[in-house]
């Protein structure tokens, strides 16, 4: 089966783990129990072995739709072919405290006609590293590899069959059926592993419960489809069977009576969770879509967030930038902050802020007291390998799990944590003072070594330099240190953190701006552009109106073959010919940078009416790049496709403040 493009994914999830289902119905990426666990199904990275659930037409020429229930996470297909209609809604139940494991509901209901469907269930355990065998019981087939055990429980019969690649892992299970209008049944994929995947520093029994999980009164919320009767064996009869000892039978299944408590469960859940949400501007639906995207992406028993739920998918079809981003990065902290706190999510980004306190105090080392990415545990070694075996997305090789860039000095992160603390103290609540002493140390480290070389916010791997972003960040490590102290009477060392911002300002513009280009550059002493100059207004590092910054976003909005860093009015981060990374092959425009264009316009635009009416139009191109569902990768390719891991939370924290801000000044009715 061919590749299918990385924008044609939805996503469903239970703020543990999340998995991918095509627009043609088949559940391509998954991995039980966490996030950063291994893949069950990983179709994405080698569409022979990865493995997958595939459940759509048994035929060659039918067409599908796909959106979100309105207001939720919960996934809907719909499919179409000349004999009849049927759609799927995919969803993973939340607030679930059983001992059960994550689950994945599939409802597929008939909805016109007639129409014969297929259902193939093919895991490969381990990045498909692990071989597994598959026996029958009396609710369906259990798939077993040393480790791990999935089970597949469905009211239809299923046949096994065995691998019929020597590359693969193990057997799949399969049925066809035929689908009646009115007909309704339930497919439940369940990770019944005997033990939990390695977990340092959390319990199971420790998860922190948030308010809207608690269980509610059933009738809540239903304003779905009544429930329909079935064709298929009658779930009374599967349960007289069952004689499992190894299952809770009275939790087992998910007959179509459960799957209808689960599924008005999960809305309720969704729309009490998004009533939350206190933006009501002019991008209302699309700011709730990212709103619900970054959810998802939220580890609830540590509050982290993580930066995508995939690895390796590329930057560059066939190229080696494919990077594993289900970790949480620190520089992301201020950017959570701000779109969480704006949008009236105080439990959010209050858990992200605990995150930050209880993790990133690792001891000193060569990078410092900080690392650039954690664990969702908060574990600080995240180790890359190499999976060889697996030939990437679209040829895109090497697969990596793993990140090694946790090892870099990236001075920036400083700037970000800080910033975030200064918007958590402002807006969420008041730091403390063992929080405080913390944070005064981090400004004391930075004091002492914002003039060393780094590998900068893009986390270059071509060798350390001293990135303009870098020192950017540093004045705002320092300047948040200022304010946060003035704010609440801290103890701190004020004469020293004066001078101090004061000397990072004038390097900043004395050796990170060239006269001859007019603008900022991506380094001291170099003549390259780069997109992260566009937050010097964002941070209030310079005014919007200051012609020095004003020149900078000039040069940027040329074209490439310009000089400049746009195209179709998307933003390139850096022009890889003449700022070498270190790594081979180019890379899309990168979306976030886009957003950030949009807020430099908007916040110039407000002594220029143009450069305002230039922002809105970029925001509204930006979000045509948006894939059916709303949601964006990393980067947008030449062609308009999604490249790189997906969602990505940084893309969809710009647009949310991107979109809060251009609406502020815009003012009403405009």
């Amino acid at each position: 089966m061919a590749y299918r493009p990385i924008e044609s994914y939805g996503v469903i999830g239970d703020m543990h783990t999340v998995a991918l289902v095509s627009t043609a119905g088949s559940i391509d990426w998954f991995c039980p129990q966490r996030f950063d666990a291994p893949s069950v199904f990983a179709r994405l990275l080698d569409d022979s072995i990865g493995g997958a659930c595939d459940l759509a037409p048994d035929c060659d020429d039918f067409t599908s739709k796909q959106l979100y229930w309105p207001g939720t996470n919960v996934l809907v297909t719909r499919f179409f072919d000349q004999r009849g209609s049927a759609e799927i809604a995919d969803f993973m139940p939340v607030g679930q405290h059983t001992s059960a494991g994550r689950r994945i509901i599939r409802r597929l209901t008939g909805v016109r006609g007639s129409i014969r469907m297929r259902l193939r269930c093919a895991p490969a355990f381990d990045y498909a590293r692990a071989r597994h065998t598959a026996e029958r019981d009396e609710l369906g087939v259990r798939f077993t590899s040393s480790q791990r055990r999935l089970r597949l429980i469905a009211n239809v019969d299923l046949d096994i069959r065995e691998a019929d690649d020597d590359r693969t892992t193990g057997p799949h299970a399969e049925a066809a059926f035929e689908l009646r209008e009115g007909d309704e049944m339930v497919i439940e994929l369940r990770d019944d592993s005997p033990t939990e995947y390695d977990c340092p520093g959390v319990r199971s029994s420790g998860e922190r419960v948030e308010r809207n999980d608690a269980p509610h009164d059933s009738n809540d919320d239903r304003d779905a489809p009544d429930e329909r009767g079935s064709r298929f064996r009658s779930d009374d009869d599967r349960h007289e069977r069952s004689t499992d000892t190894d299952v809770d039978t009275a939790d087992a299944a998910a007959p179509a009576a459960d799957a209808d408590r689960l599924f008005h469960d999960t809305v309720g859940y969704w729309r009490r969770w998004l009533a939350q949400c206190t933006y009501q501007g002019r991008w209302r639906e699309t700011v709730h879509r990212s709103a619900l995207a970054l959810k998802l992406l939220t580890y609830q028993p540590t509050g982290a967030i993580i930066a995508a739920p995939t690895c390796s998918l590329p930057e560059h079809p066939g190229g080696e930038r494919n990077w594993d981003y289900r970790y949480t990065w620190v520089r992301d902290a201020a950017f959570c902050m701000y779109a969480l706190l704006r949008l009236g999510f105080a439990d959010e980004s209050r858990d992200y802020m605990r995150f930050l306190e209880r993790h990133c105090d690792t001891s000193h080392s060569a990078t410092g007291p900080l690392q650039i990415m954690y664990g969702i545990d908060g574990r600080a070694t995240l180790d890359e390998q190499r999976l060889d075996h697996l030939e990437g997305y679209r040829g895109s090789s090497p697969v990596r799990i793993g990140n090694d860039a946790y090892k870099q000095l990236q001075l920036d992160i400083y700037g970000e944590l800080l910033d975030a603390a200064y918007l958590f103290n402002k807006w969420g609540e008041p730091v403390s003072y063992e929080v405080w002493t913390r944070l005064a140390r981090y400004v004391d480290w930075v004091c002492d070594n914002w003039r060393r070389e780094d590998e900068g916010v893009w986390e270059v791997r071509g060798g350390a330099r001293h990135f303009t972003y870098s020192k950017l960040m540093c004045w705002v490590a320092v300047d948040r240190g200022i304010r946060l102290a003035a704010k609440r009477s801290f103890p701190a060392d004020r004469e020293r953190w004066y001078s101090c911002r004061d000397e990072i300002y004038e390097a900043i513009q004395r050796d990170g701006f060239d006269d001859e280009l007019g603008a900022f550059t991506q380094a001291f002493g170099s003549d390259t552009l780069d997109a992260s100059t566009l937050v010097m207004p964002l941070v209030f590092f310079a005014s919007p109106t200051d012609p020095r910054f004003l020149g900078t976003l000039d040069r940027i909005l040329r074209s490439p073959d310009d000089g400049g860093l746009v195209s179709n009015s998307l933003v390139y981060r850096y022009n890889a010919d003449r700022a070498p990374d270190g790594l081979e092959g180019q890379e899309g425009a990168f979306n976030i940078c886009t957003f950030w264009l949009v807020e430099a316009l908007t916040r110039a635009g407000t002594f220029d009416p143009d450069r305002l009416e230039h922002a809105r139009l970029a925001f509204e191109r930006m979000l045509s790049f948006s894939n059916h569902l709303g949601l964006f990768a990393e980067q947008t390719g030449a062609l308009g496709q999604a490249l790189g891991n997906y969602p990505q939370a940084f893309t969809h924290l710009a647009l949310i403040s991107a979109a809060f801000n251009l609406d502020r000044q815009l003012g009403p009715g405009a």
